[in-house]
C-alpha cells in the first residue's frame, strides 16, 4: 500500500458488511423465496457468491446465483475502443417474476447500474430489482439508490475506490485512492 491509499475496510470488515447486507436482504424479502443474486461482472459477481454463501450459512438454504456483464449496455460503449472486451453473462434461471438482488461492488453514478438493468430485462421481466453494493461512494449522474449498503464512503471525483480479490476470488481489503 502506497501513501496514497488508505483502507476502508480490511477481510474482516468486508465480511461483516456483508453479513448484515444477507440479513438485512432476508429480512426485507422474508426469506430466500423467489430470490435471486446477480452480480455484475467481475466485482459484484464475486460478492454475489460470497452473500450466497452467507445467505446459505444464516438460513439454511441455497439461493441462485448469476452474472451479468454490462459491456454492450453501457452508455460510452463509442468513447471506447471497438475492441472492448466482452464478458459472459451467466444466468442459468428465469427471471420471470423474480425478486432480482443485483449486486455491485462500488456504486458510484449510477451508470453501471442502469446499464445492469437493461441488460436484466433482455432476460425477463422479475417481480422487482433491488440493489446491494459493498461501497457507495456518492456523486450519482442517475435517480439510483441502493437498497443494501455495507458502507458508505464520501469520497472526491479526484478519489478512487478499489475493493482488492484474492486470487480465489474473495475480498480482501477496500481501498481509497487519492
Amino acid at each position: 500500500m502506497t501513501e496514497n491509499q488508505t483502507v476502508l475496510l480490511d477481510e474482516s470488515g468486508i465480511k461483516r458488511a456483508l453479513t448484515r447486507i444477507s440479513h438485512e436482504i432476508l429480512e426485507r424479502n422474508k426469506g430466500v423465496q423467489e430470490v435471486v443474486l446477480i452480480g455484475i461482472r467481475s466485482g459484484g459477481a464475486f460478492l454475489a457468491g460470497e452473500l450466497a454463501k452467507s445467505i446459505a450459512v444464516i438460513e439454511g438454504a441455497t439461493i441462485p446465483v448469476g452474472a451479468v456483464d454490462i459491456t454492450l449496455y453501457r452508455d460510452d460503449i463509442k468513447s471506447h475502443t471497438p475492441h472492448l472486451p466482452v464478458g459472459k453473462t451467466e444466468i442459468g434461471f428465469s427471471l420471470q417474476g423474480k425478486k432480482v438482488v443485483l449486486v455491485d461492488d462500488v456504486l458510484f453514478t449510477g451508470r453501471t447500474i442502469r446499464a445492469a438493468m437493461d441488460a436484466l430485462m433482455d432476460h425477463g421481466r422479475p417481480e422487482c430489482i433491488q440493489l446491494a453494493v459493498l461501497i457507495d461512494r456518492g456523486h450519482r449522474e442517475l435517480p439510483i439508490r441502493a437498497d443494501f449498503v455495507g458502507r458508505n464512503v464520501p469520497t472526491s471525483l479526484k478519489e478512487n475506490v478499489q475493493v482488492v480479490f484474492n486470487g480465489n476470488n474473495q475480498p480482501v481489503e477496500v481501498v481509497l485512492e487519492k
